[in-house]
């Protein structure tokens, strides 16, 4: 695969965005115990920080449909870093700074969502304008760096905390804003190709008419919803549900479910030129379907333990693919397209994880044990890519060649 040199500097600053991504939404749930701790932060309060988190990027997901095509790439992309950066600053000195510390976690975690935000919405693009002969295989590649962000925040500051010590964590935030700040001068000065002028662009009243766009929005929904209820869940089923200690289920859950995930996407993105995404799609949608069924109903812990981490590899394909399919089939739609599916990933995201433990709690209400309930709401979450393997199956419109 050949492409120019002079763009290398921009997919690396993408691949580094993307990391800086997972570092901002992962790193201060690593810190709830510690605040509780340290500022006697409630659970409501905690649940109020995720709350803001999930606005926030929804807001900035709205805002960037509208503003960040007459903004231009390089000045979405420098704001988007420039906020990553001073959230990550903010919550390491913020808290200890203020006489409500809540009120600083609240401000760090508003500024970092809004880099986050615009870290998902201008990347994806940026990489999409970029020459190359395999653009899907490039996305998943580029998604691929968000995993192992994650898988590098979880590791490395649970390392670090346990080394040093809680009372230095908030040293750790300083040290992950360097990420950022590198970055934002990056993207002040690599190469960019222009955006889709104004006058060509594919208005959203005319994708809002195309029933091709419209199942991609269904498609979007889906792929959040299936990734963040197994990722969310994951470390309080293992521990509640399978009766597995909790560091090891936290290794072998969410943090080896991102390793999965981060696999998927790299083999794709290193070797998708050979295969056909709708056909792996459909592939992957499958098997998470399958990984859902075997986690809630599979008697043996570990074998559900198993399905659990197994689900971030079948989830890999499905947030970038349909990023790619989309692009492919509206090359036209703009910045402000990638924006709408961005929301309809970031509703699936918040969607998923609430119909799962909804569900959990109306078993316990009607008298279920306890790991039964959280069973029967691992069952329930198998309900999106179930949906998303209809939508593929209906669907057959995500071509290269565009919606037919």
């Amino acid at each position: 695969m050949s492409e120019p040199v002079s763009y290398k500097s921009t997919r690396m600053a993408c691949y580094r965005g993307y990391i800086v991504q997972g570092i901002v939404n992962n790193i201060s749930p690593l810190f709830f115990v510690i605040f509780q701790k340290e500022f006697g932060i409630s659970y409501a309060m905690i649940s109020s920080l995720i709350l803001f988190n999930f606005v926030t990027q929804i807001l900035v997901d709205l805002l960037c449909v509208r503003f960040v095509d007459r903004m231009g790439y390089r000045a979405a992309a420098v704001m988007a870093h420039v906020c990553s950066t001073l959230g990550l600053t903010l919550l390491g000195l913020l808290p200890r700074a203020l006489p409500s510390p809540f009120m600083g976690l609240a401000a760090a975690t508003i500024v970092s969502a809004v880099g986050g935000g615009m870290i998902e919405v201008i990347i994806s693009p940026i990489i999409d304008s970029l020459p190359s002969d395999a653009k899907d295989a490039r996305m998943s590649l580029l998604h691929s760096f968000y995993c192992w962000g994650q898988v590098a925040v979880v590791l490395l500051t649970t390392l670090a905390v346990r080394l040093l010590g809680e009372g230095l964590w908030w040293a750790l935030p300083l040290f992950w804003a360097l990420l950022p700040a590198y970055n934002c001068v990056a993207f002040a000065t690599v190469p960019l190709r222009p955006t889709v002028p104004e006058e060509e662009k594919s208005p959203l009243k005319a994708l809002f008419s195309s029933g091709a766009f419209l199942t991609a929005m269904v498609l979007m929904l889906c792929a959040g919803a299936s990734e963040l209820s197994m990722s969310q869940w994951s470390s309080l089923f293992a521990e509640k549900a399978l009766g597995v200690p909790k560091v090891l289920g936290d290794l072998l859950g969410p943090c080896l479910f991102a390793v999965f995930m981060g696999l998927g996407r790299t083999v794709y993105g290193l070797w998708g030129e050979r295969l056909d995404l709708n056909k792996a799609l459909m592939a992957t949608a499958v098997l998470c379907v399958g990984c859902y069924l075997g986690a809630a109903l599979f008697p043996l812990p570990l074998l559900s333990l198993l399905c659990c981490s197994l689900c971030g590899f079948s989830i890999s394909l499905m947030w970038p693919g349909v990023l790619s399919r989309t692009a492919a089939a509206y090359p036209k739609g703009g910045t402000a397209m990638f924006g709408v599916l961005a929301v309809c990933g970031d509703i699936g995201c918040s969607l998923g994880p609430a119909l799962t433990g909804a569900v959990s709690d109306l078993a316990l209400g009607l008298g279920c044990p306890e790991p039964l309930g959280l069973k029967a709401g691992m069952l329930a979450a198998g309900l999106f890519p179930a949906v998303l393997i209809l939508c593929l199956g209906l669907s057959r419109r995500f071509t290269k060649e565009g919606p037919v």
